[in-house]
This record gives C-alpha cells, structure tokens and sequence, in this order.
C-alpha cells in the first residue's frame, strides 16, 4: 500500500508541539493564568480559529465492481462460447455455452448443488421457481419449495426456449445462481478448453461500482462499515463514499483463495462505494488509479490553534497552555487539548475565543 498522508491525534503530539515552540513554562497552576508585563512578547503570533478538524489517511486505489468472484463449471465439458469481458448478464441470460448448451445465470443466494426434479424440496427449489415465474414461465405454477408436476412443466417451456432437450429435470451445469445482475469481469476459459470443478470459466462481480484499496494491518481500523471517504478520480473530480465492507484478496482466480506474497495475505482489501452510484464514475477511465481519503475521526465547530502554540506547564499540575498575547502584554493560560490534524489542535478553556492572538514560534 502506498499510503500518502496521515494526519494523528495523542497528547505527546501536543508535548512535541510545546518543544517546537521551544516554550516550557514553570510552575503551573495559578501561575499559568498570571498576567505579566516582563513576560516576554512571543516572536510571532496566530489567531484561535473556529473550524472543523478531520482525522484522515490517504492511500492509492482501483476503480472496480463489488463482491468480485470466480464461477466454476460444476460438470466437466468444453467450452463452446466463452463468456465475454464487460458483458453484463441479467436472470434468464447465458453467461456461456458447454457443450453447445447455455449456461444460464438465474437470482438466488443458494448455489447450485445438485439436479432438481419432481419430489425435490428446498429453497433452491424455490428460488428456480421464482425465476421461472419472473421469466415469463410459471403459468399455473404456484411458487413453494415443493417440485411438483407444475414445476416440471414450466421448466419444460423454459428448456425449450433455451434449444435444451425439454426432460423437466434442471441439471447442476445447467444455470448459475447469483444474487443479482452481474458484470464479467474477465473470461478465464477460452473457446475449447476444458473445465469442471477445479477451474473457474469466468469471474464476475456486481454492477455497482467500488473503490478497492489495500490497507496494512495499522489501519484495520478504517476498514470498519460506514467509515466515510473522500474518492479523488482521475478526471479531478471528488466523490464521497464509505466503507462497504472489506474482501478476501484474490489469487488465481480462485474465489476467496488467500495466496500471494506475505504483503497481501497480511493486508486488508476494503471496497469503497461511491453515494453518487454508478453515475460518479460516468466518463471516467476505468484503469485508473483514484486517491482514497478516509475519514476516521471528526470534530466540528471547535476552536484550534497551531499545533506549535500549546505550551507545557512544568510543575505538580502540568498540562498544556497558551500564551495569549493582548495589546503589549501577554499572559499564560491552562487549556484542555483535543484532536489534531492537518497542524491544528483543538483547545477549550474558560475564556477562549475565536479571534483571539496566540503565541507561536517564528517560522
């Protein structure tokens, strides 16, 4: 992964600042709040701001479809029309041909695990009966996890259309249950080549279009669902999104395999879907690499200040203070600290308030 920004938060970060500023003030407690003329006046000074901060890290990612798969043949046979790459196959149409017979894709989230005939109950049973029905073939069928004489017929007027020998019986090579529309993502049997079990003919993947992007293992936190992210197409535009989830890596075309090099098997893949849909990505050139932004941590509406402002104050009460600078005099205040990110802090105190001058150390 080839990670670009991070902006982080932790109270060393706000010591760190204090030692830029080259500023440790002794004492602490009431004398953090002191008013001094003989205080020294700062070397430069910024303004208390009201804004929002975001906690973010940038990384590198692909357009892609989501939930990518690989489909095998569950009967061995040869290939007689292969798939096509960018096709996009809907219920009742051939995803590809074997053995001079389509391979039809049907909706359902029950795979295709056995030949269904007259007595067979389940709900892949049903889920067939639901396509026949939506397909135009379920005159007089009632649609129920029971294969009856009903079910046969309609498939009998399905078979036909499809130029199969009309037996009333679906084979296990004969369709593929998806959940929804899918797109082909690549063919990977060609024309003759032989398939079965053992071999994917093609990988597919949903229609709605992701950002995919590989995480190292430091920032399994982003990948939580609904983490919100800033999408940078290559064409200049900025899309939100969030997290959808995250995906096993692929290898060999293999559906879920976790092979590769150690690097990939110890990252964590996430898919990003755009809120705009498959019109954010209208124009866009699909081989392109997008900049991912995620947005683990927001405030809004607080006051911050340079991250170089904050002082330590040394003594039993420590903490963390600003030197407020008022006309020619300047004093130390006690704050509470928040949230860092792009060079800002978040800072609360009795008194604050936007507008107000600052000590910082001169750039």
């Amino acid at each position: 992964m080839r990670r670009r920004s991070i902006a982080v938060t932790t109270g060393a970060l706000a010591l760190a600042g204090a030692a830029v500023a080259g500023v440790v003030v002794s004492g602490g407690g009431d004398g953090a709040d002191a008013r001094g003329k003989g205080r020294e006046l700062p070397p430069a000074t910024a303004e208390i701001v009201r804004t929002d901060l975001a906690k973010s890290t940038t990384v590198d990612g692909t357009l892609d479809y989501a939930r990518r798969r690989a489909v095998k043949s569950a009967v061995e046979g040869t290939v007689t029309v292969a798939a096509r790459s960018g096709d996009t196959v809907t219920a009742g149409q051939r995803l590809y041909e074997l053995d001079d017979k389509p391979v039809t894709l049907l909706y359902g989230q029950v795979p295709m695990f056995r030949e269904m005939k007259v007595g067979d109950r389940g709900s892949d049973v049903l889920q067939l009966e639901r396509n026949l029905r939506d397909l135009g073939y379920g005159g007089g069928l009632y649609v129920d996890p029971r294969y009856d004489a009903a079910t046969a017929a309609a498939v009998k007027r399905w078979q036909k259309s499809l130029n199969r020998t009309p037996t009333g019986k679906v084979g296990r090579g004969h369709v593929v249950f998806q959940p929804g529309p899918v797109r082909v993502v690549s063919a990977d049997a060609a024309l003759a080549d032989q398939v079965g079990p053992d071999k994917p003919v093609l990988t597919v993947a949903s229609t709605r279009p992701v950002v995919r992007v590989e995480l190292d293992q430091a920032d399994a936190a982003l990948a939580a669902k609904d983490t919100k992210a800033e999408v940078a197409l290559a064409s200049g535009k900025s899309e939100p999104g969030k997290v959808t989830g995250t995906v096993r890596p692929e290898s060999a075309g293999t559906e879920g395999a976790s092979g590769g090099d150690g690097a990939e098997k110890n990252g964590i893949t996430v898919e990003i879907a755009l809120d705009a849909g498959k019109s954010a990505l209208r124009g866009e050139d699909a081989k392109a690499a997008a900049s991912v932004t995620f947005v683990s941590e927001s405030r809004k509406d607080v006051l911050a200040v340079p991250v170089e402002a904050v002082v330590a104050l040394r003594g039993e009460n420590g903490g963390y203070g600003l030197q407020l600078v008022e006309g020619g005099t300047s004093r130390m205040v006690r704050v509470e600290t928040g949230m860092t990110a792009d060079g800002r802090i978040e800072v609360s105190g009795a008194g604050l308030r936007e507008g107000m001058k600052v000590g910082v150390a001169k750039e």
